[in-house]
């Protein structure tokens, strides 16, 4: 069976993109601002400039680190149960992560998130069964800021169960969230062998790595935890504005940042990502949900697909401020092309306002987007359709096919069947509901799935400890206790 697909190079445009990008970091370099990633490749054989801020990367440094990289990788949720598994094929949706900001229903007005915002965002992911693993989708502000890196991880772990896509904001804030997955996972080894995050490590355009990112770069891959590489160059700003002179820039800082994780560990896990955008000059934005944005996303993956590399990337989102038609629009496209562009981690769900906005109600009907966009990815197959003549003759006899046994055996693998927050119904059982507007419909759906959430499937002992350690850290930043307890349901 041929699945329906889209491509948007060609294997030699691809092979040009990789030479020149690769041409780039050797004669022009990449900066970091880290003595010790500098320190590292000087060790194997990298040209370091006299003020020792740029390194030079040669081709058989680049191509070394694009063999010893992994081919795909697994993640497995709290209780060590596999969830994902990154083979060339697969294609997982999680949120868009971190907003600064918050949709807040009835008002329509946005607002800083806070902890039970947070709280309920997990419950409602653990629902939505087209969304495979959590984000650290938003920053409650009612914590700390040197905290809310890792306190928004473990709100995550202790009230949901899928795996986390997460990141730290700082090279200190690494250690507590090591620590929070190490309670939960037992011990080093375990956390290794089932892996239970995937951090990002993002590289500042143009072809630069600052502290911060770079250590974390490193302090995952010696500690095994996957990494998602997301290089953001704007096309006409601080990329060229042509579509391939920004695959270009992408390509290059996103292999700088390979070499660093291998060089650190060969092997380590990592996921070809990025989140590039054009930039509109009108509005000076960047528009997450334009064409050209999303055909980068699906370009680049493609790059990283013939690299052997897993990939990711920021798309299906929404640079609408409301759940409007326009949001519908941009995440509907863009799901539809992760899909068929095969791209392993799609992270969007949810995300309105230029990647600065979460919203449950949108992340409800996201995930019927995503189930509407896997079934397109599924394709046309026969279904006991041949011989056609006896199927034919019952429904000539019968008049219709509604309890033939055909239907009966294929309905469900034939047909999706979204939730109630997509209306198909006629007019007038519409009108008998009250004519609910769509997002009338999905608060409703929201709230109900936030109420049915499974408890958290920790064990008590493991959840004592992720709040003591949380708490501890609180403490060393002024906070008397947490903002709502996390022990108790709310």
């Amino acid at each position: 069976m041929k699945q329906p697909s889209i491509r948007f190079l060609t294997e030699e445009l691809i092979e040009r993109i990789v030479a020149e990008a690769i041409y780039l970091l050797d004669t022009l370099g990449v900066e970091i601002h880290n003595p010790q990633a500098v320190d590292l490749l000087a060790s194997h054989g990298a040209r370091i400039s006299p003020d020792r801020f740029r390194v030079y990367l040669s081709e058989d440094l680049v191509r070394r680190a694009i063999s010893s990289a992994p081919r795909s990788f697994r993640l497995f949720d709290v209780l060590g149960n596999q969830t994902h598994d990154f083979t060339p094929d697969a294609v997982y949706f999680t949120p868009a992560s971190a907003a600064l900001y918050f949709l807040d229903y009835p008002s329509g007005q946005v607002r800083r998130p806070t902890t039970e915002d947070y709280i309920r965002y997990v419950r409602l992911v653990e629902q939505l069964q087209h969304i495979a693993s959590q984000s650290t989708a938003m920053v409650p502000a009612d914590v700390p800021a040197e905290i809310s890196d890792a306190y928004r991880l473990f709100l995550s772990l202790l009230y949901g169960r899928k795996p986390v896509v997460t990141g730290a904001f700082s090279a200190e804030g690494f250690g507590l969230m090591r620590d929070l997955q190490l309670m939960v996972r037992g011990s080093q080894e375990e956390l290794e062998a089932k892996p239970l995050t995937i951090f990002s490590a993002c590289p500042t355009s143009p072809l630069r790595w600052s502290y911060g990112p770079s250590q974390n770069l490193l302090d995952c891959a010696r500690h095994g935890i996957p990494v998602e590489l997301i290089a953001m160059p704007l096309s006409g700003f601080q990329a060229p504005v042509s579509l391939v002179g920004t695959l270009i820039q992408h390509t290059a800082e996103t292999l700088s940042g390979l070499v660093l994780s291998q060089l650190a560990r060969p092997g380590a896990p990592v996921l070809y990502g990025g989140s590039p955008a054009i930039f509109d000059v009108r509005y000076e934005t960047t528009p997450m949900g334009a064409m050209e944005t999303m055909m980068l996303d699906c370009a680049y993956c493609e790059i990283g697909k013939f690299l052997g590399l897993p990939t990711q990337a920021y798309i299906g989102m929404s640079d609408a401020k409301q759940l409007d038609a326009q949001a519908g629009l941009e995440s509907g496209i863009g799901a539809v092309l992760a899909v068929l562009a095969r791209i392993n981690n799609v992270s969007g769900p949810g995300m309105l306002d230029f990647e600065n906005c979460q919203s449950l109600e949108k992340l409800l009907l996201d995930n019927e987007i995503c189930g509407m966009a896997f079934r397109l990815a599924a394709g046309i197959q026969p279904r006991e359709d041949f011989p056609a003549l006896p199927l034919f003759e019952e429904l000539l006899r019968e008049r219709h096919l509604l309890i033939a046994d055909h239907t009966r055996r294929w309905l469900k693998e034939e047909i999706y069947f979204p939730g109630p927050v997509i209306d198909r119904t006629r007019r007038q059982r519409w009108e008998q509901q009250g004519s609910p507007s769509l997002l009338d419909r999905a608060h409703r759906e929201v709230q109900r799935l936030i109420q049915s959430a499974p408890p958290s499937p920790l064990a008590d002992h493991i959840r004592r400890d992720l709040i003591a350690r949380m708490e501890a850290e609180a403490h060393r930043y002024g906070l008397a206790k947490l903002p709502l307890r996390p022990a108790a349901d709310t």
